[in-house]
């Protein structure tokens, strides 16, 4: 497995692309998830060709395409799967980030769950005609928020182009997380990095160094590339990456 560092773009909302892609570059960072909700919103054709010019011209790589399609609802509320993947395709996005729902998986019955898996279905198709691959979000209140819920998902579409990002959840502690992860590494696309106390008070990454050293080498045992992406800074400050960006670009090293 090769593991490279990234950024997720949301971790600056209040920055324009061109402001993101010249943190990464200066943090030494190699690849972007462009989030869909400001900087590059789906549908928005003109945008998602700028963004990719700026990144590529960077010398960096969109890592994904961090959409907010939230499986079983955003088609009926006019976001459409073509619009997403498209997007995505002209970001030269790898990955489609999607959202398994907007249920917890313990208050999800059969027919929430059958809903959420149609639509997967529908938009890997569309994501695997083009070449892409579509990643759920491993996060809470969503049919991904448990290990035997995400792998239940994925197994239920077996044979199409999906796959999970992963991120700790907070709450848990280091063996939690780590079961967690090693319940999804079949099928684990990038992962989403950071220091968060159980009750969601960002720190700096050096505060967990211990646990990413234990994440990253569960996941180096999985086969294929894929990008650790820093997200979550304290205080959304831009002045504080570079502290970020080294101790993971260190951490991806030693892995």
């Amino acid at each position: 497995m090769t593991l490279r560092p990234g950024l997720v773009s949301v971790t600056f909302r209040h920055l324009a692309p061109v402001e993101v892609v010249a943190l990464a570059r200066l943090a030494g960072l190699g690849g972007i998830e462009w989030g869909g909700d400001v900087h590059v919103p789906p549908g928005d054709d003109e945008t998602a060709r700028r963004v990719a010019a700026l990144t590529t011209s960077a010398g960096l790589e969109t890592a994904a395409y961090g959409s907010y399609y939230r499986l079983g609802h955003s088609a009926a509320e006019g976001l459409s799967p073509e619009s997403v993947v498209r997007t995505a395709g002209l970001l030269n996005a790898p990955v489609v980030r999607v959202w398994a729902g907007r249920r917890p998986s313990s208050e999800a019955d059969a027919l929430y769950r059958a809903r959420v898996v149609e639509d997967a279905r529908r938009i890997a198709d569309l994501a695997g005609a083009v070449g892409l691959t579509v990643a759920f979000e491993y996060h809470r209140n969503t049919l991904t928020d448990t290990r035997e819920s995400a792998v239940w998902m994925l197994e239920a579409l077996a044979g199409l182009p999906v796959r999970t990002l992963w991120q700790p959840q907070p709450e848990r502690d280091l063996a939690e997380n780590l079961a967690d992860l090693r319940a999804v590494l079949p099928y684990l696309a990038n992962l989403h990095v950071f220091a968060w106390t159980p009750q969601r008070r960002r720190l700096p990454l050096r505060c967990h160094h211990s646990d990413w050293v234990a994440y990253f080498a569960m996941a180096k045992t999985a086969p294929g590339q894929r990008y650790a992406l820093l997200e979550f800074l304290v205080d959304d400050d831009p002045d504080l990456l570079g502290a970020d960006a080294a101790t993971l670009c260190q951490l991806v090293a030693d892995a």
